[in-house]
């Protein structure tokens, strides 16, 4: 456990050191936030009667995923590790004497929470002091907050073990690209980062719910914009859970199979 821990704690320090690149980062979230917001207000105030949202529950929701973006960006994926694949440095990865899922796992939460703690605050203090309907408002009580903060944990963690499937399919292929790109942009579509998913067509809706995209940033920033409450929140719970424990099986046993047959590419 204490090598894991080392490893957290280097791989956090390491990436804190970026500053100037977290500083250019919060000023895109802030531009990129009001533009969706101004975008969506145009379509509210022409039938707002029609949207699965309240414009403050949305307005919430996107300061939320701007602030925390690092943490869900499903297209996030460490081009460190597939290039230690695909360049035959796996052989070094290998020889440690640490299981190599658990290596690459923590190296992943590291880096993303490490690129959260910079660029976090800023955003939010500055989307709670914007007028309303555009501000990020406070969560209706501390149950909501408290969920949200255990969701996102676990939202988290769910991203983190489907990337780990995609990095373990590397070892399959010449190139990784290909599988980043199809793999980033059906979890960008399918987690609610471009469209939040109550803005899915019902038949659509019902059946991303019950993928494990939905488990990602969908369910925590919901949570806390008061968008999802009772039975479908406890539903929406239960199937995180469910998903994050089944990629993270998984993901181990694939890993496990994989290994035995592995092939060092490079010269």
């Amino acid at each position: 456990m204490k090598q894991y821990l080392s490893l957290f704690r280097i791989r956090f320090t390491n990436n804190l050191q970026y500053r100037a690149a977290a500083y250019a980062g919060v000023a895109t979230q802030f531009f990129w936030g009001f533009m969706e917001l101004l975008l969506y207000r145009a379509f509210y105030r022409s039938d707002s009667a029609n949207f699965p949202m309240d414009f403050a529950q949305l307005s919430s929701y996107i300061w939320l995923q701007q602030a925390f973006l690092t943490l869900f960006m499903v297209w996030y994926l460490d081009s460190e590790i597939m290039q230690t694949i695909t360049n035959g440095n796996i052989a070094y990865e290998l020889s440690r004497p640490m299981d190599l899922y658990s290596m690459w796992f923590i190296k992943n939460i590291s880096a993303r929470l490490s690129r959260a703690f910079l660029r976090c605050v800023p955003v939010l203090l500055f989307a709670a002091f914007l007028p309303k309907p555009y501000s990020l408002s406070l969560p209706h009580d501390f149950p909501a907050f408290a969920l949200f903060l255990i969701t996102s944990v676990l939202a988290l963690f769910t991203v983190v073990s489907f990337c780990m499937l995609v990095y373990i399919s590397t070892f399959y292929t010449m190139s990784p690209i290909g599988i980043r790109v199809v793999a980033s942009s059906l979890m960008e579509f399918l987690s609610g980062a471009i469209i939040p998913l109550p803005f899915l067509p019902d038949g659509i809706r019902r059946i991303v719910d019950l993928t494990p995209f939905a488990s990602m940033q969908n369910l925590p920033l919901r949570i806390y914009s008061g968008n999802i409450a009772g039975a479908e929140m406890v539903r929406g719970i239960l199937l995180q859970i469910f998903w994050l424990l089944t990629m993270l099986l998984i993901g181990r046993l694939w890993m496990k199979k994989t290994l035995k047959k592995v092939v060092i590419q490079g010269g």
